[in-house]
């Protein structure tokens, strides 16, 4: 499904950018109101030259975009929004994450150490946001453009910093609604240092489902359209990668070992959920488990400390 319409007839449209030549990994989703467009995720800035071919598809520039909501800032997610605010655009985000928009060299240096020579192959270039064209949101605020209104809410648990956003019956839930192939009905939970709370991504799941969507849309990827399954899978996801950590972990003799034993858990743990064998290298491509298991590594740490 590529568009779908709000309970009140706002479209919204699924733009594929394509991340690393393969299609069904990052979405930025186009919301169109009476003066322009908002795109919820802006997409790394290696998809740059995607996310500008998907608007020129739909007859848009770059400038058509007034507001770019983004749920957190990891790369895959906001790193494109620097380049977006130089058109124009005026960006959301959740207040932890607003400084990073601005001054951005501590958010790319911490990057860096994970990523190394293959950082700029995967993000490309993060320009920072000039500092008036930042808003931070709170929970339940709103942003209202041109007839149309998204609701910010606070959902914490993959990271601190994480936002979902509601429009009328769509919810985009950027990672705490976890990464979902399209046709699938898998839900693995994104695990990243540092910030991982599995106790609070559940009351964050809880706070979506109060608003009682009728549509999903997480980053990856895609829209779908049975939320409760979909959240009851993500929860035995969050559940099953919580349970293997206890064991994994202290059995685990080092790092490498960690994640070699993490990514044979995992995909054995996704196939029996029913994950089509060639889905698992798109998942590790936007999910990878070596950093999953650098997450599940520091949450035992925290634990157990």
């Amino acid at each position: 499904m590529d568009s779908i319409r709000s309970r009140t007839g706002v479209p919204v449209e699924v733009m594929d950018l394509h991340f690393q030549g393969k299609p069904g990994l990052i979405a930025s989703y186009l919301i169109r109101h009476q003066n322009g467009v908002m795109v919820v995720e802006s997409g790394p800035g290696s998809t740059i030259g995607g996310l500008e071919l998907e608007l020129s598809r739909r007859g848009l520039s770059p400038g058509d975009v007034t507001h770019v909501l983004l749920t957190h800032i990891h790369l895959d997610h906001a790193g494109a929004a620097g380049w977006l605010a130089s058109h124009g655009a005026h960006v959301y985000v959740h207040p932890n994450g607003a400084p990073h928009l601005v001054e951005p060299e501590k958010l790319l240096q911490s990057a860096a150490r994970i990523y190394g020579d293959a950082m700029e192959a995967l993000w490309g270039d993060f320009y920072p946001v000039p500092e008036a064209q930042v808003t931070a949101l709170d929970d339940g605020d709103e942003i209202a453009a041109g007839g149309v209104a998204v609701v910010a809410l606070d959902t914490p648990g993959h990271a601190e910093h994480h936002l979902a956003y509601v429009l009328d019956d769509i919810c985009f839930t950027g990672d705490v609604g976890g990464v979902r192939m399209q046709h699938s009905g898998v839900v693995i939970p994104p695990m990243p240092p540092p910030e991982l709370s599995p106790d609070r991504w559940r009351r964050s799941l809880e706070h979506i489902e109060a608003y009682e969507p009728e549509y999903l849309a997480p980053t990856h990827f895609g829209l779908f359209l049975d939320p409760p399954e979909h959240l009851a899978a993500l929860r035995r996801g969050l559940q099953a990668v919580e349970q293997w950590a206890e064991e994994g972990v202290p059995q685990s003799e080092d790092v490498p070992d960690l994640q070699a034993r993490y990514a044979a858990w995992l995909q054995e743990w996704a196939a029996e959920q029913g994950l089509d064998p060639g889905d698992w290298p798109r998942h590790e491509a936007i999910n990878p488990s070596w950093m999953s298991a650098l997450g599940l590594r520091r949450l035992w740490k925290q634990r157990h400390s």
